[in-house]
This record gives structure tokens, sequence and C-alpha cells, in this order.
């Protein structure tokens, strides 16, 4: 199988995968670093492919915590704790990729890992039972490798104005489209629900699409795509950026990761049942506002500044087929009589478990204890 993006490190790979022990297993551990948006990964050799049969397979692990600034040097041994894999796209055969919580040596969740926080939600009765669905749309900027300016963007002054640029095709529209298509073609491999790319409204600037999916795994999926596009754009010596206002100066977009979200009650379309369930949903999203602007990213208030397509960082709004506000119900929803909500508020640099997990608490469980209280 030919490589589905040209890398001298695969190439390598390639040539010398005859040599390569057929029970051997390479599983490439994954897992969030200390500031909470870096990726940190190492690589470990599992003797026998014919025993990993689930996740529970794959052995626990640990790393130096001191290293990522998740741990103390006196106590540094950070416990790694394999919760999902995935075939991995660059090594193929057997090979996997497997992301994994982090925990002390008592098997606390240390502070970093927010899985823990939102398992802790997903695991309630409420919460399955609403059977949550999210589809995560993933925007990002690709700058070129030593980060001074974003693709498309040139040596001296500035590019066109934005507008030209948003789906468009053409070598003087799309800057970074074999990233992108390569980006896809992976996360296929790897079994990944991606349903979507698009190029976005800023030179430079993508878009991938997450979903839709169930409960926690698609924060998980999300993760490891995005474990996929750092690694091609290290192949193609690409820096990848999420911040959520790459360019402060100048008319420019930012970038977020929408989350569209609905329960199964959301999608009933019979009798207009799901989109009244969508308007309560968002009038419990309402006083929880900063609440959950705390825990949508870092940087936020520079992108969401009532201007390009973004509400203001602390005001909460909504409406229907609105790009200006907090969270947005599609036309297309409003005419069905059900379908989801887009919360617009998380940037680029979110932790999806967070987000993931705050639309449940807030629309599910907090709704659920004040119909207790009101009794």
């Amino acid at each position: 199988m030919k490589p589905f993006y040209n890398s001298k490190s695969l190439n390598l790979v390639n040539s010398m995968r005859s040599l390569i022990p057929q029970n051997k297993v390479i599983a490439e551990y994954i897992w969030i670093g200390g500031s909470g948006t870096d990726i940190r990964n190492k690589t470990r050799l599992i003797t026998d492919k014919s025993e990993i049969t689930s996740v529970d397979d794959i052995p626990d692990w640990s790393f130096d915590g001191s290293s990522t600034d998740q741990a103390p040097g006196s106590d540094s041994e950070v416990l790694l704790k394999p919760v999902r894999f995935a075939p991995c796209p660059f090594r193929r055969e057997n090979h996997i990729l497997v992301l994994c919580e982090c925990f002390d040596s008592e098997w606390k969740p240390i502070p970093t890992n927010r899985r823990a926080f939102a398992r802790e939600i997903f695991e309630e009765k409420e919460v399955i039972d609403a059977s949550p669905m999210f589809g995560l749309e993933q925007e990002y900027t690709l700058f070129t490798a030593d980060g001074l300016r974003p693709l498309g963007f040139p040596l001296m002054g500035t590019p066109l104005p934005q507008g030209q640029y948003y789906c468009a095709s053409g070598v003087d529209n799309a800057f970074g489209r074999h990233l992108s298509e390569s980006h896809l073609f992976a996360c296929l491999y790897a079994g990944l629900t991606i349903s979507g790319t698009n190029a976005e409204v800023m030179p430079g600037q993508w878009e991938y699409q997450i979903g839709p999916v169930i409960g926690i795994d698609a924060a998980d999926q999300l993760w490891i795509a995005r474990y996929i596009m750092q690694r091609i754009g290290e192949e193609l010596e690409t820096r990848v950026s999420l911040d959520p206002k790459p360019m402060r100066d100048g008319d420019w977009n930012g970038a977020g990761c929408h989350a569209n979200f609905s329960t199964e009650e959301m999608r009933i379309c019979e009798n207009r049942k799901g989109i009244q369930a969508i308007f309560d949903a968002i009038k419990d999203l309402e006083p929880a506002h900063m609440e959950h602007m705390k825990l949508y990213g870092t940087g936020n208030e520079y992108r969401m500044t009532g201007l390009h397509e973004t509400a203001k960082y602390d005001e909460f709004t909504s409406g229907v087929a609105n790009r200006g506000v907090s969270v947005r119900v599609t036309r297309l929803t409003e005419q069905n009589g059900g379908g989801c909500m887009e919360d617009r508020r998380p940037s680029a640099n979110c932790d999806p478990y967070n987000v993931t997990a705050m639309l449940c608490k807030t629309t599910i469980l907090n709704k659920k204890n004040k119909n207790m209280k009101s009794y």
C-alpha cells in the first residue's frame, strides 16, 4: 500500500516492512500534556498481536511527569491507562495508536486528566439515557515550519482580504490542501468518524469535522485526530496551530471548535418536540454562560469579539441561522422541528472533554437537579 502523503520516514518504514516481525505490535501511547493542549507520545512494542482483542489487553505504562509539567521531580512517575486504540495510519499493518488517561501513583486522576471529569458525567444514568450526540468542527491554521506566517501569507505585506478563501479552490485561494487531504485519509484509516473537511475564511485556515458520535467517544476521537494532524504536519514540515486568534492584527477570522449537540429528545421531529427541547436547553445554557466560557479554551476572548462570525465573549445570545450568536439553531433544524444545536463558543484549542461534558452537565444533569428542587 502506498503512503497517503509524501513522507521520508514512511518511505523508510515501507522499505523495511519485510524485516518487521509479524507478531510484533508497535503501540504509540498518546496522552495530553501539562498545558492541557500539548499532545505527548512514546512507543512500546507488544509481543503478541493475538493478545490484543480489546483496550483492556493493552498494558498500563508510565512516563516522567516532571518533563511534561505534570508531576514534581521528587515523585515524577505518572501512570498511563489505555482507554481507546485505533489502527496506526503511519506504521499500518498490526500497529496501533493508544489514547491514555493520566493518573498519579494511587491511581487518582491528575489535574490535567479532564477525561476523568467527563467520564463521571457521561456515566450518569440520566446522561446515558439521553443518548447525547456530538459533531465537533475543529478549525486550525497552518503555518510555515518556523511559525512566522500562515500558509498563503506573503513574505512581505498581507494577502488579499478574506472572502475568496472559504471553501475555495485554486493555487491563489487554497493553501495547505495537501495536509488536509492527507489528514482525511489518515483518519479514515484509523477508523475515526470524520465526516468532512473544508477550507476556512482566512488563508491557511482549514476545518475537519468529527461526528456524529454518541458520548465521550466524540472527544476521544477528536484528540486522536489532533495527534494525527500534528504528525502529518511534522512530516510535511508545516506547523499546525490551534490558537483561537492566530492573527490578532488585521481583519481576520479566528479559529473555533463548534460543538453540534443533541439528545435523543432533541432529535424527535414529530410534533416539533425536538425543536422545543432544543430551545429549552438553550434557556438552561444562558445562566451558565461564564461557567462554560472558563472551560471552553484559552485566548477565546481575542476571538469572540462580536465580529468575524462570533458572539461577544461575556454575553450569551442565541438565534436561528445566525452565526454571530453563542448558540445557533440551523434553519433546517428549525424547519424540520428537531435536530441539533450548535454551540459556537468553544475555541480551537478547547479540551473537547470539557465541552462535551459541560453541555451534558448543564442541559441534562443540572436540569434534573433543578426539577428535583422545585418539588
